[in-house]
């Protein structure tokens, strides 16, 4: 059966960097995050982090805290039918437990991690415009950025997920560091070394 890699970390922390390489290396990409921005979309407002924070909110209360492997279960499961897939996000300890029951050791958690100094530097970097229209790499303030921190660990379980990870990449130096760390863990996800948690 094909792969399912899911991503972890942080705002900041470098997931869209390994996303990317996996793309590149024919992986499927879905974003766990895109149907909260669908949904501000749909609803023809401007993304804040206050909107989202309330349509996540929304959608975990509808659905439990498994709600985004609930809503993203039918992409990966018609993505995995084709090949590889990246999921981009993995949040919730609950949503971990629903997906690692239903793929078992077909799926791959990797986690990044990254100082919360250094990403607060790089989120404040960013600048989104029409270069990103799917809002990828959106900028966040540092008050921002620290809001989201504290909902993520508080609110949705954020830390289940980073601390069971199958594999581990430190993000603290330079991109050339970070990118050099990402193919050893391509080459290591190819030659089937990654010991995944049963």
């Amino acid at each position: 059966m094909n792969k399912l890699v899911c991503i972890v970390g942080m705002c900041g922390a470098g997931k869209s960097v390994l996303a990317d390489a996996l793309v590149e290396k024919g992986y499927e990409f879905i974003r766990f995050g895109q149907i909260t921005l669908d949904e501000v979309k749909r609803r023809g407002e401007e993304p804040s982090e206050a909107l989202e924070k309330e349509i996540r909110e929304g959608f975990r209360k509808e659905h439990g805290m498994a709600a985004f492997a609930i809503l993203n279960m039918p992409k990966f499961d018609a993505g995995m039918k084709k090949g590889n897939v990246v999921g981009d996000g993995l949040y919730s300890w609950s949503e971990y437990k629903v997906l690692r029951e239903k793929y078992g050791e077909n799926m791959i958690v990797v986690a990044i991690a990254t100082p919360p100094e250094l990403r607060y530097q790089r989120l404040e970097a960013r600048v989104s415009g029409a270069d990103d229209p799917d809002l990828r790499n959106r900028g966040f303030s540092r008050d921002e950025a620290k809001a989201r921190d504290k909902a993520e660990i508080e609110n949705i379980e954020k830390g289940g997920p980073i601390a069971m990870a199958d594999y581990t990449i430190t993000n603290e130096g330079t991109l050339e560091e970070y990118q050099s760390k990402v193919q050893e863990f391509i080459q290591k996800l190819e030659a089937d070394e990654i010991q995944v948690a049963k």
